[in-house]
């Protein structure tokens, strides 16, 4: 299993301290620290990291802005992102959700609870494995965009291979269609909404029977069943 790279987003320097401490005392060593919104997206678009604990209050960009940012990006969409912030309200968890946060942590929280909470977003985002993605006898490689189902290999667009990452990544989650526009096509709206249906169509069909797992959630979007 590769050691996941972690970024921390957090303008308080002794708070910052203390997350770092644990997850170094938790073994993670791949770990970046920045104290600023702006900062924070220059260190992940370049070393793409697996999971980003990000404050919500920081000076320039906030970390609201910040996580849409990510998610608008396809170099950096596939992130577990866990908000970490003093605004727990429920209308502050929505708006962190809403934004595209994987987890919300309201402060102040124990070390216990806070390697937990990472733990558990790195497994749902599959990043503790990101370059090959696997369920029920699919393998994705996105390394070489490769997919096979039970060894054959299938042969999808590039939307399709997109979506069914996306999807892989971050099985469990329902994805709204609007969402895995902005995930995949980096904010350009060259992609429809009609567009991504139209595309489930034809990547259930080359998925055969185990299009099983992609769930349509009416009204909403989709969703990757992994049982």
């Amino acid at each position: 299993m590769n050691q996941p790279k972690i970024l921390v987003v957090e303008d308080d320097p002794s708070i910052r301290r203390v997350i770092v401490l644990a997850l170094k005392s938790a073994d993670y060593a791949k770990i970046a620290e920045v104290a600023s919104g702006d900062a924070a997206l220059e260190a992940a678009f370049r070393m793409r990291p697996d999971l980003v604990l990000l404050d919500i209050m920081l000076p320039g960009m906030d970390g609201l802005s910040v996580c849409r940012a990510l998610r608008s990006n396809p170099e950096t969409a596939a992130a577990a992102v866990v908000m970490l912030t003093a605004k727990g309200a429920d209308r502050d968890v929505v708006s962190g959700l809403d934004a595209g946060a994987n987890d919300y942590i309201a402060k102040p929280f124990s070390k216990d609870v806070l390697l937990a909470r990472i733990r558990a977003a790195l497994r749902t985002s599959g990043a503790a494995d990101a370059t090959h993605l696997s369920l029920d006898g699919l393998v994705l490689d996105n390394t070489t965009h490769r997919v096979t189902l039970d060894g054959a290999n299938l042969k999808l667009t590039l939307t399709e291979f997109r979506i069914l990452e996306l999807l892989l990544l971050n099985v469990g989650r329902v994805f709204e269609r609007a969402r895995i526009i902005d995930r995949i096509s980096g904010g350009e709206k060259i992609v429809t909404e009609r567009t991504i249906d139209v595309q489930m169509v034809g990547l259930r069909r080359k998925l055969g029977a185990w299009a099983r797992h992609i769930e349509t959630i009416r009204g909403v979007g989709y969703r990757l069943d992994g049982k």
